[in-house]
């Protein structure tokens, strides 16, 4: 029997919320004997040791009694998203801004796909992205736009960059 990421996602939501941290997201991986159930969580002040452990319990005991997690055995992981954690949704988008940022889009944008900058605003589905400090890979891209504005529906991936 597969497993319900949707029931799991949804019962981490409510724990989650309990411990005053944000699911950012709700990972199978493997199969068989192998399979490692992972949950990404964050907060504003940043993730602790303790955070993770005290979510890991609480999903733990909880997937157990709900069986929610059906098909033999399975490994909890319970961690921060990282410094170039991923942004899923709007919240995110919203978060963020200010951030730099690395995405791929869908359909190319000025014959382009990948592009790296600081997320200079975001707000209905939109965001606005200023490319001026994006390093270049070719001569051409130095006359290229430097903000660029893109619908949220036309990102496929996208990556807070770590400014250290």
């Amino acid at each position: 029997m597969a497993v319900d990421l949707e029931r799991v996602q949804a019962i981490a939501e409510r724990v989650a919320a309990s411990q005053g941290v944000e699911l950012v997201e709700v990972e199978m991986r493997g199969g068989g004997k192998a399979r490692m159930l992972r949950l990404f969580i964050d907060k504003p002040s940043g993730v602790t040791h303790e955070d993770c452990a005290n979510l890991s319990r609480e999903m733990s005991t909880i997937l157990d009694v709900e069986d929610a997690v059906a098909g033999g055995s399975y490994v909890l992981e319970v961690s921060s998203p990282g410094l170039d954690r991923k942004l899923l949704r709007p919240v995110d988008f919203e978060r963020f801004q200010g951030s730099r940022v690395k995405l791929t889009t869908r359909m190319p944008v000025n014959g382009n796909r990948h592009f790296e900058g600081r997320l200079e605003h975001f707000e209905s589905g939109r965001l606005t992205l200023d490319l001026s400090g994006a390093r270049r890979k070719h001569r051409a891209a130095e006359d290229a736009p430097q903000k660029l504005e893109l619908e949220l529906v036309n990102v496929e991936k996208a990556n807070l960059v770590p400014e250290l």
